[in-house]
């Protein structure tokens, strides 16, 4: 598999992380990806998870979740991953907190594309979430996380974009926090996710399609 990463990144500002998205990627060629100086890596699943750590020990690498995460499985990686994408459930959140030595940078997702078939909070679930948690020493709140709507409509994406700069306010205003992370844009739609302050791009096929 060949990478264009160094094509890619002439678009992305230093200041944004790219994490790969790697659900595809055998540990080989993770590796590779890692020498292009691709330092952040996220699974969707646990055991490849597992798997790919164990391969990779050796490289400095900072680990993702951006897959749902069932509770039961919290205790087979809480200490292993740095990032969780995807909380937005209380019980999700007192397991990470019961189980977790030190903090945990957490996403809270949230559903911008008003699709059943996406996870995620609502948007007017985010303030009482918030509330809930913020207390548990173990989970520290960094930003959101959200997927738009899969489509070709530029306007239809930023809208969905929008919500969470939206929510950014709501939160500062309701509850004191700047959750300035924003975990938003995927291969097909990152340049538009730039434009609406990601801060962290999960890309995946993009990496290795010339051209897109």
């Amino acid at each position: 598999m060949e990478f264009f990463v160094e094509e890619i990144s002439k678009n992305i500002p230093k200041t944004v992380t790219i994490v790969a998205a790697t659900k595809y990627f055998t540990s080989s060629e993770m590796r590779t990806l890692f020498d292009t100086g691709i330092h952040h890596f996220g699974e969707n699943r646990v055991e490849p998870f597992l798997d790919k750590i164990n391969d990779l020990s050796d490289l400095n690498i900072t680990w993702h979740i951006i897959g749902t995460l069932q509770t039961k499985k919290v205790k087979k990686i809480i200490d292993k991953v740095d990032y969780l994408h995807s909380l937005d459930n209380i019980n999700l959140a007192l397991e990470i907190n019961k189980r977790r030595l030190v903090p945990l940078k957490c996403f809270i997702q949230v559903n911008i594309s008003d699709e059943e078939s996406k996870h995620g909070l609502n948007m007017d679930q985010v303030v009482p979430f918030i509330q809930e948690i913020k207390d548990l020493k173990n989970i520290e709140l960094v930003g959101f996380m959200g997927m738009a709507e899969h489509t070709d409509d530029e306007k239809v994406i930023g809208a969905s974009f929008e919500k969470l700069n939206h929510l950014q306010t709501i939160v500062l205003n309701e509850c004191g926090m700047m959750l300035k992370e924003l975990s938003i844009g995927m291969s097909n739609d990152y340049l538009i996710a730039l434009k609406y302050n990601a801060t962290m791009l999960r890309l995946g096929s993009v990496l290795f399609k010339k051209g897109e």
